[in-house]
């Protein structure tokens, strides 16, 4: 890795950009800390490892169905707006979960967890809004030539809040229940929703002369002649659609390590933890030369650590498996953002953050029930090992078929 030619805390020393970052670092660690406790209520309600996959898909479906508009009117509309509207939906999902907990009888005698359900697919619609809006708004805020820097810092925040978020809803809800739980989650969304409004409301990207499905499917032709920018969202769509095992982990502490709530908080932290560790180290050392090669060896990395993990029934161990795959997703988050970031004109910010969530982000939540199917279907520990081999044999494939992800050197593309 090449030595940043910049300060590691140049993007630091822009007030928008710490406003950003603490916006984005409370809105991440309250999101976080409610997937813990709505995934170890849920599963308790169902005893079902299918349940845990049915809460993503409850928020993927209307992600999917709205965030390509979303990337349209990124582009179009006043940014901040978009995100301040989104962060006060995900208000409301906070004190919905917060009332289901306060009066259980608002929920139905038959299946309780459809209310869960329900509430996610709202908080589909705010992650549908809030994801190209916000990150088409960071190149807004810095240069080009601290877009790596301010890439690093970003994913450092990300991290810290992710390590952090489920490590304190463990703990919250395992020692002070899913009540105190619910409302530290409604404080730290509107902390998030104040650090947003705090920002410039930049004037929109460009001016509205297209119609809306011209408009989408322009988004969508720009990233498909992009071989760099197509193989590396299709790199991490697989990864973490085939490889991540973040959602059966209810499932794991529960039958295979034996551990309540809190332990589960831990292993949701565990790759954070080591994702935090890579971000800080590449704000002075960013990837910026054989940045392709280093992709690639990283995802493979990082589907091994998930085979790993599956085939491990000791906690300390099956915790440094999930601490090493987050290192390894870390560099790969960097690298996927600074290509995004240098490769797009602002006038696509918003509809390629689109494309972008729609490769990464929905892979999360059809990745979860994904996962819960195929545990199913093949059994909770042959389930992530097919998926963790998945990620190999996509990586392996796309070595062989994108010679320019392969060969990239992001440097060259920095001053350009």
């Amino acid at each position: 890795m090449a030595n940043n030619t910049l300060s590691g805390t140049a993007a630091l020393k822009v007030p928008a950009f710490r406003s950003f970052l603490t916006a984005r670092f409370f809105l991440t660690m309250s999101v976080q800390m409610q997937y813990v406790a709505v995934g170890w209520q849920v599963y308790n309600l169902t005893g079902d490892p299918f349940a845990l996959g049915l809460i993503g898909l409850s928020e993927a479906i209307p992600f999917l169905s709205l965030v390509l508009f979303a990337g349209h009117w990124a582009d179009i509309y006043v940014r901040k707006k978009m995100i301040l509207l989104s962060v006060g939906l995900f208000v409301i999902c906070s004190t919905l979960f917060l009332l289901f907990s306060i009066n259980p009888g608002l929920l139905p005698r038959q299946h309780p967890e459809s209310y869960y359900y329900i509430t996610f697919a709202l908080a589909g619609i705010a992650r549908a809004l809030a994801g190209p809006a916000i990150q088409a708004t960071l190149p807004q805020i810095l240069k080009r030539d601290l877009y790596a820097n301010g890439a690093a810092w970003n994913s450092s925040f990300w991290q810290i809040a992710a390590v952090s978020g489920p490590a304190a809803g463990g703990l919250i809800y395992g020692f002070g229940g899913q009540t105190q739980t619910y409302l530290t989650v409604l404080i730290l969304c509107i902390i998030a929703l104040f650090f947003f409004s705090r920002l410039q409301a930049f004037p929109p990207a460009r001016q509205n002369k297209e119609a809306v499905l011209t408009s989408l499917s322009s988004g969508l032709r720009f990233v498909f002649k992009q071989p760099v920018i197509l193989g590396a969202l299709s790199l991490d769509l697989f990864a973490v659609l085939f490889g991540g095992a973040v959602a059966l982990l209810p499932v794991f502490a529960d039958q295979i390590l034996n551990t309540g709530p809190e332990g589960l908080g831990i292993l949701r932290a565990a790759p954070s933890i080591g994702a935090v560790i890579t971000a800080l180290v590449v704000t002075r050392h960013s990837p910026m030369r054989n940045s392709g090669k280093i992709l690639l060896v990283c995802v493979s990395l990082f589907g091994l650590s998930i085979i790993g993990f599956a085939v491990s029934e000791v906690f300390w161990l099956s915790f440094i498996l999930l601490f090493l795959s987050g290192i390894f997703d870390g560099v790969s988050v960097l690298i996927r953002s600074t290509i995004i970031q240098l490769f797009t004109p602002d006038e696509m910010r918003g509809r390629v953050a689109a494309v972008n969530s729609v490769f990464i982000g929905s892979s999360n939540e059809i990745g979860a029930f994904e996962s819960g199917l195929a545990a199913r279907l093949l059994g909770l520990v042959p389930s992530v090992i097919f998926g963790g081999s998945m990620t190999l044999l996509t990586t392996a494939i796309l070595t062989r078929l994108s010679p320019k992800l392969r060969n990239l050197h992001l440097e060259e593309h920095v001053k350009t």
